[in-house]
């Protein structure tokens, strides 16, 4: 019941914001693919080490979202790489070294520990067989090649780095370009729908489908070095915990990163585990790890989503259907209505996401749920309104004449 207590005080307004309670509970975050999650274990796994109960949100989503997320407390560590840092949350600051960079992080509270030894930086692939028949070797070469298919992820297109300053750098031709899911871009690869796309430099499906790392011959792309950010305030709070992710420094290179992230892509082990066995070899860390069943998580999960839609369909009724009735009464107010709600639907879910974490935070601590009952509740609100004023609108007047001399 907490929990809807806090989605009626956020949408009422009645309450102002509260500290986030210090304890023995630490908050870890990781991004939505499989390298972070994975990393997002190992800062899990050193914390219960370490004697604290970590609560790891995994897969939360992209880096906008893990920033705001870390900014407001709402988690503790979160896995980060340089270049996104300098690229993407400190982008058109031109941050010349790691020194100005400590001293940005130290403006939000925030430090980084030291490099985990890996530089996981963009690179541009294509197959082999089709790279050796045309003679590309470098994304220079894709100058000479303005017929070929591109397909980037979302957030490479949108990305400082990203393809409309690497095709300025380099010149290059091509026109058919677009955005597409990363996971999509290697089917599409396979099937030779596309030729080109962009890749991790630690992806593990790289040497699985063949693939060939255009060099980077005018060096765009800036290094990705992968570390832990953490919150300050853990050197008090949690001093052994930072300790241990500091010592994971130097430790992960290249080639076991991207084997380590093959055991999961590839040959299917779950990422608590692959974490575990690489701490356990490298730090001597020994955590057990629970390994629930699919069937379980599926459920788990199942019920977790029903819960929140109802919770938020409960609320959005409660809030919707007044509205839509004073709509339809008051036809200058109900078209104000009618505009705000219609705005609102037109927000994407994952900026509405990271909006909804700085004023959801002031009534709880948690990360996740709440932030996405207000959201589904935000998004429930126009067809309820719209239905409803549309229905009384469309009952004809003299039905309408009738109720009222009926009473």
């Amino acid at each position: 019941m907490r929990r809807e207590i806090v989605i009626v005080l956020f949408v009422v307004g009645l309450a102002g914001p509260a500290a986030a309670a210090e304890g023995a509970v630490v908050g870890v975050g990781s991004k939505a693919f499989t390298e972070s999650v994975i990393l997002g274990e190992m800062a899990a796994q050193l914390a219960e080490d370490a004697g604290f109960q970590a609560e790891h949100v995994e897969g939360l989503g992209g880096t906008r979202l893990l920033w705001e997320a870390i900014v407001a407390g709402k988690i503790d560590v979160y896995p980060e790489y340089t270049g996104t840092l300098t690229e993407e949350i400190f982008a058109g600051e031109e941050l010349s070294g790691d020194d100005e960079l400590r001293e940005r992080l130290a403006r939000f509270g925030l430090k980084a520990s030291p490099p985990l030894g890996f530089n996981n930086t963009y690179v541009l692939g294509m197959k082999e067989e089709l790279a050796a028949r045309r003679g590309i070797r470098t994304i220079g070469d894709l100058r000479g090649h303005g017929d070929l298919v591109l397909r980037f992820s979302n957030e490479f297109m949108k990305r400082a780095d990203g393809w409309k300053s690497l095709a300025r750098r380099y010149g290059l031709p091509q026109r058919d370009v677009r955005g597409l899911e990363h996971a999509l871009a290697y089917e599409a690869l396979e099937e030779g729908v596309i030729q080109v796309t962009d890749l991790y430099a630690t992806d593990a499906k790289i040497e699985k489908l063949g693939l060939r790392r255009l060099q980077d011959d005018l060096g765009h792309f800036p290094r990705y070095d992968a570390l832990f950010l953490y919150r300050v305030e853990l050197e008090k709070r949690a001093p052994s915990w930072v300790d241990a992710l500091c010592s994971l420094g130097g430790r992960l290179d290249e080639t076991t990163m991207a084997a380590l992230n093959g055991r999961v892509e590839l040959d299917g082990t779950r990422e608590a585990a692959v974490a575990s066995a690489f701490l356990a070899r490298s730090l001597g860390t020994e955590v057990a790890t629970v390994e629930a069943s699919i069937a379980r998580e599926i459920g788990g999960y199942t019920l977790e989503h029903l819960r929140m839609v109802a919770v938020s369909l409960f609320w959005a009724v409660l809030v919707a259907v007044p509205l839509g009735v004073l709509a339809a009464r008051r036809a200058r107010l109900g078209q104000l209505v009618l505009g705000v709600v219609g705005v609102i639907q037109t927000i994407p879910a994952i900026a509405l996401l990271v909006l909804l974490i700085r004023p959801v935070g002031w009534f709880s601590d948690e990360l996740g749920y709440p932030q996405a009952v207000v959201a589904l509740f935000l998004y429930s609100l126009l067809p309820i309104v719209r239905n409803t004023h549309a229905g009384l609108r469309a009952i004809s007047p003299p039905l309408t004449e009738s109720a009222m001399a009926l009473g």
